[in-house]
């Protein structure tokens, strides 16, 4: 990355899960920062937090909060985003939201670096992050579709409750402890208990049957892949595992597969680490690939039931790859790329 330009960095959700994984990673990867400001609702506003050895305080996400950020994360939702970020892309800051706000609209670039980098240079100053279970399936079949050509692909998610932000965490840990001590189980998020249990519902459902989250998956991998009639079927499942998503998948290919080429395409893939040695039972797990920059991929095998099929098991950390990382990721490709300057050395300070 070029380092002779610093921005000031505005992150709107900072006292939330995601915004807290921002702040963490920011600081991790020396991302060049020359002012940081945290912005959240006005419940929170006033608060001052130690970040890095300094003080800041949290200022209200409103209209007008922009003038002087250069780049601002949105790890809030989708509400948030739709009233804030039109607003600071007119004050000439460059949004980068994890929410779905703006993932389909198509003047909004969709972007994960390792698959779709030149996107990045279409945005009309908002890019979206997606979906965290969809960001886990395609760094494990962005290579593959590489190497020989993906047709379709079915997917069962296992995502931990993280991925419902805190409360879902607190959820499962208080269901547990009350399990343990012979209690009655609390329910408040879920529309089931969650500890000792699945729950095969992410997000509503749609006429179709569908979850808003199967949708995510086959619209968001068709935008991001460059894909658009690629045939996509999810189901779409919370599991009691606290970080991390992991993802079950069997695609088909246009072109001959075999294992070895598969094993060789994920090796050589930036965005993943092949974990795959059936007789050492090696493959990835949740806990594993929690708080790691990669995606881990494994018991990669020829599907018994397609033409030119492998099945295949992927786990990523939702709240890193499928979130701030990715977000991060982006905005370092940009600053490295020049895409992205100080609004003072656009303006000739």
């Amino acid at each position: 990355m070029n380092r002779t330009a610093s921005f000031t960095v505005g992150i709107v959700g900072a006292t939330g899960g995601v915004g807290q994984e921002l702040l963490q990673l920011l600081q991790e990867r020396r991302f060049p920062i020359s002012s940081l400001r945290l912005f959240a609702s006005a419940r929170s506003a006033g608060r001052v937090v130690e970040v890095g050895g300094q003080r800041l305080t949290i200022e209200e996400a409103r209209p007008g909060c922009f003038a002087d950020v250069d780049l601002a994360f949105f790890a809030a939702g989708g509400p948030t985003t739709r009233a804030l970020a039109p607003d600071a892309v007119k004050a000439g800051c460059l949004v980068i939201d994890k929410s779905s706000a703006y993932r389909m609209d198509p003047k909004v670039p969709l972007v994960i670096p390792e698959i779709n980098p030149e996107a990045l240079r279409a945005h009309a100053g908002i890019i979206a992050n997606p979906n965290c279970s969809t960001a886990v399936t395609l760094m494990a079949l962005w290579p593959l579709h590489q190497r020989f050509g993906l047709k379709r692909y079915f997917a069962s998610t296992y995502q931990s409750v993280s991925g419902s932000g805190a409360q879902g965490v607190i959820e499962l840990e208080n269901q547990v402890q009350a399990y343990a001590k012979g209690e009655p189980i609390p329910r408040a998020l879920y529309p089931y208990q969650i500890a000792f249990n699945l729950i095969p519902q992410v997000d509503t459902f749609g006429a179709n049957g569908y979850t808003g989250e199967e949708t995510k998956m086959m619209q968001e991998s068709r935008k991001i892949m460059g894909l658009p009639n690629l045939a996509v079927s999810a189901t779409c499942v919370r599991v009691p595992v606290v970080r991390a998503h992991s993802v079950s998948i069997n695609a088909e290919f246009e072109r001959p597969v075999t294992v070895e080429a598969a094993r060789a395409a994920i090796s050589a893939f930036a965005g993943a680490t092949l974990v795959d040695d059936p007789a050492g039972q090696k493959y990835p797990t949740p806990l594993d690939f929690s708080r790691q920059v990669k995606c881990g991929v494994g018991r990669i095998r020829l599907d018994t039931a397609m033409e030119n099929g492998l099945a295949l098991w992927v786990s990523g950390d939702n709240l890193w790859k499928g979130a701030a990382l990715n977000a991060i990721q982006n905005a370092e490709l940009m600053a490295r790329e020049g895409l992205l300057k100080p609004k003072a050395a656009l303006a000739g300070v």
